[in-house]
């Protein structure tokens, strides 16, 4: 049988997932590949893996694409990991530098401030561009927020917007999965978020970030019904974009 080719961002927020794979009898079937998330979304889009942890923005991009995990990278509120980072208030942002690393984040920046802050703004790509606010994602924002005048956690600010938790990646896949296959794949994954404080133990210690609080409290990895609800109206603002 070929092995199933996955590819996963190589992120603190989803390692619990890497753990419960690595420690699985999956390990055997699968070629597994870490990645940042816009290169996770490259790889599926373009047939070089089969089912990838993808920013949630570019599943309309995925042929075929189907969400084959009852788990995800999402938030009920703030997620300290999804920011807009400013020197100036939200309502007098004109100009933003959007991150490199991920699709979705810059999609709900663009949304957020259009939606839900309504501002008309200038996004740059260029690092050299001098911007009044620049979006940031990952390991990256980590004890970062004292660095800035303004900070917006933008998993509290949909919050605010919608009242509906986010979800900033799913696993996805651009062909039909065996079942039995997407059953011990949620097995593993349910396995590595119950490995969860085994993992704190192993990672390097940060004197301006709690890991504890991000690990088992701002990340919430259940797709629920709400997460898919919150994802199709996101898609939906996108397309409005």
């Amino acid at each position: 049988m070929n092995k199933i080719k996955i590819s996963a961002v190589s992120y603190t927020n989803t390692k619990p997932f890497i753990y419960g794979i690595e420690h699985s009898a999956l390990l055997d079937q699968i070629d597994l590949s870490l990645d940042i998330p816009t290169d996770c979304a490259a790889k599926l889009i373009g047939g070089q893996v089969d089912i990838g942890l993808i920013p949630v923005a570019a599943i309309p991009l995925v042929p075929n694409a189907n969400i084959v995990a009852d788990y995800c990278i999402g938030s009920v509120g703030a997620v300290n990991s999804v920011f807009i980072f400013s020197k100036v208030p939200v309502e007098e942002i004109k100009t933003v530098r959007l991150d490199s690393h991920s699709r979705t984040s810059n999609n709900l920046a663009k949304v957020l401030l259009k939606f839900h802050f309504r501002q008309s703004v200038n996004y740059h790509t260029n690092d050299i561009e001098d911007t009044d606010a620049f979006v940031l994602i990952g390991d990256r924002t980590f004890g970062r927020k004292d660095e800035f005048a303004y900070s917006y956690d933008m998993g509290q600010e949909w919050m605010n917007f919608t009242g509906l938790p986010f979800v900033y990646a799913a696993w996805v896949a651009n062909k039909a999965i065996p079942q039995a296959f997407i059953n011990d794949f949620n097995e593993a994954l349910s396995f590595g978020l119950s490995k969860r404080r085994v993992l704190l133990e192993e990672l390097p210690k940060l004197a301006n970030f709690d890991l504890d609080d991000y690990l088992m409290h701002k990340l919430d990895f259940e797709l629920t019904d709400k997460k898919r609800e919150a994802l199709t109206l996101f898609l939906s603002y996108i397309a409005q974009l």
